[in-house]
């Protein structure tokens, strides 16, 4: 896998942003009450993260260290402040949606995390596929969010009705309990199967479960007559 694969995967999968990481949690848990709202405040926050990538690279040998993070959000305020007109423009609903969620985009950790962590160090075209990683990762999770609530809450995917009427919508789902709740799930799911592949990377011949590992018992039995020594 190249470098630039590399860092897509990275932001999708081992280091996804709202599931991995746990960053960007207030317009994870504020905005995902539905599908489309998800979906565009993870674009939203792509396009801010890639550009802001692009530039906070390209003048990492011009910022000085004294003023990086308030030039840094210098420079994500002004590309918010685009996105925030684009979008007051051409997707007046969805602006109305999301309402004071955009402006904080501004000060979302997942942005200044990146730009500090991976886009001062790097060249331009790197920060920029880390960006559209990251970026994706998190339109990723929201929508997948969104959807489970939406559908759960209110049987609609997208605002097309699909579950039947003669099937009572859950409607904590579509309040902040919901969110709570559908990360959990998600987070718990993930952590299953995280864990299960890890301890077949770790150990030849594991099947996840230690309680049965005969490898695991053969380790404890070393140890304690190792100590006993």
């Amino acid at each position: 896998m190249n470098q630039y694969l590399e860092r897509i995967y990275n932001g999708v999968v081992k280091e996804n942003p709202s599931l991995i990481l746990m960053l960007g949690m207030c317009p994870t848990l504020a905005v995902t009450t539905s599908a489309i709202n998800g979906f565009g405040m993870g674009i939203s926050t792509m396009l801010v993260l890639i550009f802001s990538n692009i530039i906070i690279s390209a003048m990492r040998n011009v910022i000085p260290d004294q003023v990086r993070l308030p030039a840094y959000i210098v420079i994500t305020a002004s590309l918010v402040t685009i996105v925030d007109l684009l979008m007051q423009a051409y997707t007046p609903s969805l602006y109305d949606a999301l309402g004071i969620y955009i402006p904080l985009i501004v000060v979302n950790c997942i942005i200044l995390g990146r730009a500090e962590a991976y886009a001062n160090k790097v060249t331009p075209d790197l920060a920029a596929f880390d960006g559209i990683g990251m970026g994706l990762g998190f339109t990723i999770a929201l929508t997948i969010i969104g959807l489970v609530r939406e559908l759960v809450g209110a049987g609609t995917a997208f605002g097309i009705t699909i579950l039947p009427e003669s099937v009572p919508p859950i409607a904590i789902f579509v309040k902040a309990p919901g969110a709570f709740l559908v990360i959990a799930f998600i987070i718990a799911i993930m952590n299953a199967v995280h864990i299960h592949t890890e301890a077949n990377k770790k150990v030849e011949g594991c099947d996840g479960c230690c309680a049965t590992c005969s490898i695991s018992h053969e380790k404890d039995t070393a140890d304690k007559e190792a100590t006993k020594a």
